[in-house]
């Protein structure tokens, strides 16, 4: 499959994309005129067919589409049918909001099955849908917004998260002062919460529901090329950058990579426990295990609420078989020890996942022995918001391989990756380079919204030709790749990516500071923890209270994900000649490592220079400790 894919990859995805629905055949497998590329160009379709329209005119029409678990104990079950009716009805109601193809709409949302209903409803009408992680503060909501132009916004009264209520609508009125393109906002009843209401603007969605919904409405066909969504995430600038996903290169792409990695079936129970509002939620929980008819499983809370055995009851209670979350959770539960997983019947796992950072050994084989009880396959998958899906995983649903704890192990067919030095030449076995991507593949990102030399200038520069993942990697001697974390200022909080420069624009912005550089150092539940070096204007003092000031305003700016492990107050920064922070004195002081060799420092920074800042800041980092 690999090497056909290679030899002659528009035969073979065409090949895969007569898997699907399509309205009209595509004229052309892949327009490609770097670095853009548009696949099945003359093709038409449509999102919400795929995932829903085609099951219902078969016997899926009454198995279980999602079942969805409240974090306070409700529940719910929906099949295909019910599903089918009510992606039409939402349907409806977008369009007597006056919303039709081509418009943005955000949503707000805990995770509740009208999310993903809403995000298919979009689809079904030709409207882009924007998904923004219900933990993002009002300000992160008020720039995607923004960036888009969207009309409207669907948001819930609140959600629950660890016994509390997220007030979500307040966080969108907040958010919508700001949003002079903003029409409507839909609401959801989830918790029943009085909230505020502004007439003429606000609309339950229950009562467009009253409102003789259509219970059928036409799905829109549209242009293979046509936006599906727009998700934003954090790059090495300070402003997010909206990734724009087509509809049939996306869906094509989804819908064969799933197959080959989990082995996916129809009678599949899949739960991938990410929240929608990242790239895994919209690709791993809405288009592709619904794309194959499998049911979902839809969980609104905490992992480790009200008890350390959340996860492992949902297992057991839905018969889930395959189970898709990160090394973050995995790492945390490792902590609470084995005798809570086995206090449950995991029998129903086949398939174990893991995404969003590379995975250690250790939690790898904890993962294998205590959830998966030494008979499921772990799939490591590396991906990305740009890529829109796997590039390189064990493929279980093609054929058998060995595992490597750490690895992810092959790309897959249609993949061409490599590891390059900084010159774009191919290294050898063990040794470290850049992963680079040297062919189009359906499941990349059309753009970045409104910013085509954005994406020109992140992707397509550093090696002309190629795609740049941003990530080191390596190959050993058996060709399996080894992620090596980020090459770019980008950190993995919790599986979430989030730019430094983000959080540096963002502390910038508090009335004290004067000048801050973000870093990271390891942590073992996280994957990486944020530590600030901060210097403060003048007349300003260092202080616990200012600690706890500038915390929260990166709360409100970016959102909890923002909240810094530590906070270093200091004099001045060290930096090079021409004025650029030494990062690397920075990173070994908040790791509390040595620093290093230092042969190939940059920008003329002297060796002598470099090691008496360190020395000095770590003075200063533990006079912070003690104090």
């Amino acid at each position: 499959m690999y090497r056909h894919s290679m030899d002659n990859p528009e035969e073979f995805w065409a090949e895969e994309a007569r898997k699907l629905h399509w309205d009209k055949t595509w004229d052309k497998v892949l327009d490609w005129q770097p670095p853009y590329a548009r696949w099945f160009t003359g093709g038409r379709l449509n999102a919400s067919v795929q995932c829903v329209d085609r099951h219902v005119k078969t016997w899926r029409k009454s198995k279980v589409a999602i079942y969805w678990e409240g974090e306070n104990g409700e529940t719910r079950v929906l099949s295909y049918s019910t599903l089918y009716r009510d992606v039409n009805r939402f349907a409806s109601a977008l369009q007597k909001l006056g919303i039709k193809k081509g418009d943005k709409v955000a949503l707000y949302m805990p995770m509740i099955p009208e999310l993903p209903t809403f995000m298919l409803a979009c689809a079904r009408i030709g409207a882009i849908h924007t998904v923004i992680f219900s933990g993002f503060s009002a300000q992160a909501v008020c720039d995607r917004v923004q960036d888009t132009g969207a009309r409207l916004i669907i948001t819930a009264d609140g959600g629950y998260r660890r016994g509390k209520i997220i007030p979500l609508k307040e966080i969108v009125d907040q958010a919508a002062s700001s949003c002079p393109t903003l029409e409507k906002i839909i609401v959801v009843k989830r918790t029943g919460q009085k909230i505020p209401w502004n007439e003429g603007r606000d609309v339950w969605l229950s009562s467009l529901m009253d409102d003789n919904a259509e219970y059928y409405v036409k799905p829109e066909s549209v242009e293979s090329t046509h936006p599906l969504y727009i998700l934003y995430t954090s790059g090495t600038t300070g402003k997010p950058k909206g990734i724009v996903h087509g509809t049939g290169g996306y869906l094509v792409f989804n819908h064969s990579v799933y197959q080959w990695v989990f082995d996916i079936k129809e009678e599949s129970v899949f739960w991938c426990t990410a929240d929608v509002g990242w790239v895994t939620g919209h690709s791993a929980i809405v288009y592709a295990p619904l794309s194959h008819g499998a049911a979902i499983v839809l969980y609104e809370g905490a992992p480790d609420y009200p008890a350390i055995d959340r996860w492992w009851d949902i297992i057991e209670k839905y018969g889930v078989n395959i189970l898709y979350t990160s090394p973050t959770a995995i790492r945390m539960f490792m902590r609470h020890g084995k005798e809570w997983p086995e206090k449950h019947d995991l029998s129903s796992l086949e398939l174990l996942g893991s995404v969003g950072e590379p995975i250690n050994p250790e939690a790898w084989q904890w993962y294998y022995r205590n959830i998966g009880r030494e008979r499921c396959p772990i799939v490591d998958t590396w991906w990305q918001t740009e890529t829109g899906g796997f590039m390189i995983s064990p493929t279980p649903g093609i054929e058998a391989m060995p595992l490597k704890p750490g690895s992810a192990t092959h790309p897959l067919p249609g993949i061409d990756a490599s590891v390059v030095d900084t010159d774009g030449k191919e290294l050898p076995p063990g040794q470290k380079g850049y992963l680079i991507i040297r062919k189009p593949w359906p499941g990349m990102l059309l753009d970045i919204y409104g910013n085509p030399q954005r994406y020109q200038e992140a992707f397509w520069s550093r090696f002309p030709g190629s795609f740049y993942t941003g990530d080191f990697a390596m190959r050993d001697e058996d060709g399996y790749f080894w992620l090596l974390g980020r090459a770019d200022e980008v950190l993995k909080i919790a599986g979430h990516r989030i730019g430094t420069a983000e959080l540096e624009s963002a502390t910038i912005s508090q009335p004290a500071v004067a000048e801050v550089a973000v870093v990271s150092r390891p942590d073992e539940i996280k994957g990486d923890a944020i530590v600030l070096f901060v210097t403060l204007k003048k007349g300003q003092q260092p202080s616990d209270a200012l600690k706890k000031e500038i915390t929260q305003h990166l709360r409100n700016t970016v959102g909890s994900i923002a909240s810094p492990d530590e906070i270093y107050f200091v004099e001045t920064m060290p930096k090079t000649r021409s004025g650029k922070i030494m990062r690397r004195v920075l990173k070994a002081v908040a790791s509390g490592q040595t620093l290093g060799d230092l042969t190939t420092l940059e920008d003329e920074a002297s060796v002598e220079e470099a090691k008496r800042a360190f020395e000095d800041l770590k003075k200063t980092s533990e006079k912070n400790k003690q104090a």
